[in-house]
C-alpha cells in the first residue's frame, strides 16, 4: 500500500524594504536632524552663550558711551550715541555667532562625523540646508538676548520693533552663516578658519557703519562700506529702532544717512532683497562645493 506524502509548504511573509534617499521626504528629515543638532549642541555650551555676549556689551556701554562723549556736539547733542549703536551691536552678536558656527564643520572633518554625514543616503543640499538654518537659528537666539538691553539705550519695548528686529536679524543670521559654510567647506584646520574669520568679519563689522554713520566719510571708505553686504543688513536694523526713537531731523541725516548708489538713495526693501539674494547664493556655492567634498 502506498501511502501518499503530504508535503506542506510554508511561505514566509517578507518585509517591504525602502531604499532612504532620493525623496523630499528623506532629504527633510535630514534638514530638521542638522538643525536640531545644532541647536542641542548650543544649548549645551552655556558657556559660549555668556562669552558670546560679553564682547557686545562691551562695545555697547563702553565704546558706545566713550564716543557719544565725543560726538555730543552740534547736531546730534542730547541724543544718545549707544541708541545708534545698539542695530550695530545687534549686528555684531548675530555676525560673529553665525559665522562662527560654521566651524563646527571643520571640526567635524578632523574627527570624521563630517564623512559620515556625506555618505548619509540624502543629497548633500539638504545637509547644507539644515546647517545654514541651524546656525541661523543659533545666532538669532543669541542676538535676541540682546534685546532686552533696549531699554537702557534709549529703545522702548513695543511688539512691532521687536518683530521687525527679529525677521531682519533672521535674515542677516542667514546671510552670514552661509557665507561661514562656504569658507568653512574649503578648510581642513580650525586654526586656519579662525584666521580667515579674523581677517573677514572685524572688516566686514566696522564698514558697515555699525560703531559709526555712514556721512561724510572719505571716498574710498564710502565705496567700501557699499561693497560690503553687512551695510545692507545694518542700515535696516539701524531705520527700524530710528523709527521707534523718532529722533529729530537733523540727527536723523547726521546718523543715518541714505546709502545711495550713484546718487539713488536705496529703499530699505531693496537692501533687504539684495541680502536675501546673497544668502541664496552662498547657500548654492555651498552646496556645489560639499558636492565636491570627498
Amino acid at each position: 500500500m502506498t501511502t501518499a506524502a503530504t508535503t506542506t509548504t510554508t511561505r514566509t511573509e517578507v518585509a517591504g524594504v525602502r531604499v532612504a534617499g532620493g525623496t523630499v521626504r528623506d532629504d527633510l528629515r535630514a534638514v530638521r536632524m542638522v538643525w536640531k543638532r545644532e541647536l542641542i549642541r548650543f544649548s549645551r555650551s552655556r558657556a559660549r552663550i555668556v562669552t558670546s555676549l560679553a564682547q557686545p556689551v562691551l562695545y555697547l556701554f563702553v565704546l558706545g558711551s566713550g564716543i557719544g562723549s565725543l560726538a555730543a556736539t552740534g547736531a546730534t547733542r542730547g541724543f544718545d550715541f549707544r541708541t545708534f549703536m545698539f542695530p550695530g551691536v545687534i549686528a555684531l552678536t548675530v555676525l560673529f555667532t553665525s559665522i562662527f558656527s560654521a566651524v563646527s564643520i571643520v571640526w567635524d572633518r578632523e574627527f570624521g562625523f563630517l564623512r559620515e554625514m556625506l555618505v548619509a543616503p540624502v543629497r548633500r543640499g539638504a545637509l547644507v540646508t539644515g546647517k545654514c538654518i541651524g546656525g541661523a537659528s543659533v545666532a538669532t537666539v543669541q542676538g535676541s538676548l540682546m534685546l532686552l538691553l533696549a531699554p537702557a539705550v534709549g529703545v522702548p519695548w513695543s511688539p512691532v520693533l521687536l518683530v521687525e528686529l527679529l525677521l531682519i536679524m533672521a535674515l542677516t543670521a542667514f546671510t552670514m552663516t552661509s557665507l561661514g559654510i562656504v569658507i568653512a567647506s574649503r578648510m581642513q584646520q580650525v586654526e586656519s578658519f579662525q584666521f580667515v574669520m579674523q581677517l573677514l568679519v572685524l572688516p566686514m563689522f566696522f564698514l558697515s557703519g555699525a560703531v559709526f554713520p555712514l556721512s561724510r566719510l572719505p571716498r574710498w571708505l564710502s565705496i567700501a562700506s557699499k561693497i560690503d553686504p553687512l551695510t545692507y543688513l545694518v542700515n535696516p536694523l539701524r531705520r527700524v529702532v530710528f523709527a521707534h526713537v523718532h529722533p529729530s531731523a537733523r540727527v536723523r541725516a547726521e546718523l543715518l544717512p541714505p546709502i545711495t548708489w550713484n546718487g539713488w538713495p536705496v529703499p530699505m526693501w531693496l537692501e533687504l532683497v539684495a541680502a536675501g539674494a546673497l544668502a541664496l547664493t552662498l547657500v548654492g556655492v555651498a552646496v556645489r562645493l560639499f558636492s565636491h567634498t570627498d
